[in-house]
């Protein structure tokens, strides 16, 4: 059985964006380290988001009173603070403390909302994806994530990395890692960071995809 078939279904959608960033991290060149950021990124409040939609069943029978739910899925901010929490009342050590996390955070919005981009370091990618591991791991009781996710890109070396299809949006590579302003680099990211996952294979894949350019 393939290792993604092998968690739980409400455990997919993270995990898939772990591996989608994981995919792009070991690519390595500039584009490729941007999105790897903005996909640890997002794995992280995706992670927390759907385990906080889970009903207790789905999460070892742990309920949460509705008017704190919906304070924690207020904004990135306080889904830390649930986590943070969590782990505390699980009697868990704390990996990372929230203003770290929250600084890989604005690295990650800096990519395609400021406008004004650089590459982001080695240091800061290798820090972003412990982290999602790590809330990936707690929040849905999966102790070797990382071998899980070594195993699923091993699996998957025979088919093709994640890319930008040929004919939509594809980022020119910057002369040099120094920050830039450039509206069509900044556009690019945007599309590829709302996709999240896509499959070259699946025409409705790129259907959302050509819809998505030509909005913009």
């Amino acid at each position: 059985m393939k290792i993604k078939q092998q968690l739980k279904p409400w455990a997919m959608r993270p995990f898939e964006l772990i591996f989608h960033a994981e995919t792009h991290h070991r690519k390595g060149n500039d584009y490729d380290r941007r999105l790897a950021l903005i996909s640890f990124d997002n794995s992280i409040e995706v992670s927390i988001a759907t385990y906080l939609s889970l009903d207790p069943i789905q999460r070892g029978n742990r309920a949460y009173q509705k008017a704190d739910v919906e304070k924690w899925m207020k904004n990135y901010h306080t889904k830390l603070d649930f986590f943070l929490q969590e782990i505390k009342r699980r009697g868990l050590p704390e990996y990372k403390d929230k203003a770290d996390i929250v600084w890989y955070h604005s690295q990650r919005s800096e990519q395609y909302h400021s406008g004004v981009f650089s590459v982001p370091t080695q240091q800061t990618l290798n820090e972003i994806r412990e982290v999602a591991l790590w809330v990936f791991s707690v929040l849905f009781e999966t102790a070797d994530a990382e071998a899980k996710l070594e195993s699923a890109i091993s699996e998957s070396v025979q088919e093709n990395i994640p890319s930008i299809p040929d004919g939509f949006v594809v980022p020119k590579e910057p002369v040099s890692s120094e920050a830039i302003n450039d509206s069509a680099q900044a556009q690019a990211l945007t599309i590829v960071a709302m996709l999240g996952k896509w499959d070259e294979s699946n025409k409705s894949d790129l259907e959302i995809i050509r819809r998505l350019v030509n909005g913009f």
